[in-house]
């Protein structure tokens, strides 16, 4: 079965649902504007339930089936932008300067609100779906906020799936892998403390940027050296911040990283290693390192059954040719982790086209998309809870 006829009916009602949530870009958790008019659309399409301000600014509507059953699928996507200033000269451009929907959230909400009304329109289902629409995706842990308040026991839900765009994957084509697909997603604030001298008179101090030089190039060492050549981890220094003055070798000196890893052997590897090789640095030149390791998302890892699941589904609307079991897993981060390590679930991209890549200011959600992603949403529900 390809596309859900009633979805190509609503795709030019999706995508200007969805040009309006470009256009209005918000952050995190204060997505209320967003929050509010998806609300106000899921009362209008007939939703069970209509429930707000779970996990602060979240929103999930209820729509139980035809027939009963016992199940209850979860379906969700995330509502937040970034602080990006747009480039595109769409006309429907960001409204918000300095905000953008530059990961195709906008999109995400767009198609499941797409299916969200179908479902209520039809219940061709037994049993009761859930639509989870989610804030603070983009670093703030909406997902683990939306858990904290009992999203999963309070609706009873027992599976839960999610979608995102893919550039460079063609529209219409899907990519899954069972296990883990998206990495853990670990910062370090490392801090060099020194002893501050004049230029010409090294001797004098205790260069905090020498050390800084040497600890930023052993650090590419727990990956090359330390880690298992086949398990992934990156560790990637992005910050460098030491020094105001030509002829003054500063007392401190701070640098800035992340650490992401694909399972919890490498995540505790990363972490010892980074620490340990502050500690050698720091004896090495005589100076004290200071380190703020932080833990983020956790790894984004895939049910079997649910991944197979949603393969099935992706086929259906795609055809066989189109979706892509075996997909590389990602080094990115994403929340939707939270979910996945309280119910069984699975994560899966759906093409974008050729587009410009994600969190950047030229991206724009492909619009061609949307038939897809709201037939997969509907047909993970229609054909699980059969």
């Amino acid at each position: 079965m390809p596309v859900i006829n009633r979805m190509a009916e609503l795709h030019d009602e999706i995508t200007a649902w969805r040009h309006h949530y470009h256009a209005n870009p918000e952050l995190l958790y204060d997505v209320h504007e967003t929050a509010a008019d998806v609300a106000r659309k899921l009362h209008a399409f007939g939703c069970d339930e209509v429930v707000t301000g779970i996990g602060r600014t979240g929103v999930v509507g209820v729509i139980r089936g035809s027939r009963q059953g016992e199940r209850v699928i979860g379906l969700r996507a995330d509502m937040d932008a970034l602080p990006i200033a747009e480039q595109t000269g769409k006309p429907y451009s960001s409204m918000n300067p300095g905000k953008m929907h530059a990961c195709g959230h906008d999109g995400h909400t767009s198609m499941l609100l797409g299916a969200a009304r179908y479902l209520a329109e039809t219940r061709n289902f037994a049993g009761t779906a859930v639509v989870i629409f989610q804030p603070a995706e983009e670093g703030g842990a909406g997902g683990k906020a939306m858990c904290d308040d009992g999203l999963m026991e309070r609706f009873g839900i027992s599976e839960v799936y999610a979608i995102h765009n893919l550039p460079g994957l063609p529209v219409g084509e899907f990519a899954i892998c069972e296990g883990p697909i998206m990495a853990a997603t670990d910062e370090f604030n490392i801090t060099l403390q020194g002893v501050g001298a004049h230029a010409a008179m090294p001797h004098q101090g205790r260069d905090s940027i020498v050390a800084g030089a040497q600890l930023v190039s052993a650090l590419q060492t727990i990956a090359s050296r330390d880690a298992d050549p086949l398990k992934s981890i990156v560790v990637s220094v992005t910050q460098f911040h030491a020094g105001s003055a030509h002829n003054i070798i500063p007392r401190t000196a701070e640098i800035n990283g992340t650490v992401r890893t694909l399972d919890g052997e490498m995540r505790v590897l990363g972490e010892k290693r980074l620490r340990e090789i502050c500690d050698g640095v720091a004896s090495t030149y005589g100076i004290e390192i200071t380190v703020d390791y932080r833990h983020g998302y956790p790894v984004t890892v895939n049910d079997s059954d649910a991944t197979q699941k949603a393969i099935d589904v992706a086929k259906l609307v795609a055809g066989e040719a189109r979706v892509h079991p075996a997909f590389t897993p990602m080094m990115g981060g994403e929340d939707f982790a939270y979910m996945l390590e309280e119910r069984p679930g699975a994560y899966i991209f759906l093409g974008n086209g050729d587009s410009a890549k994600l969190h950047t200011p030229d991206y724009d959600f492909n619009d061609d998309a949307i038939p897809f992603g709201a037939s997969y949403f509907a047909k993970l529900v229609e054909t699980q809870l059969a």
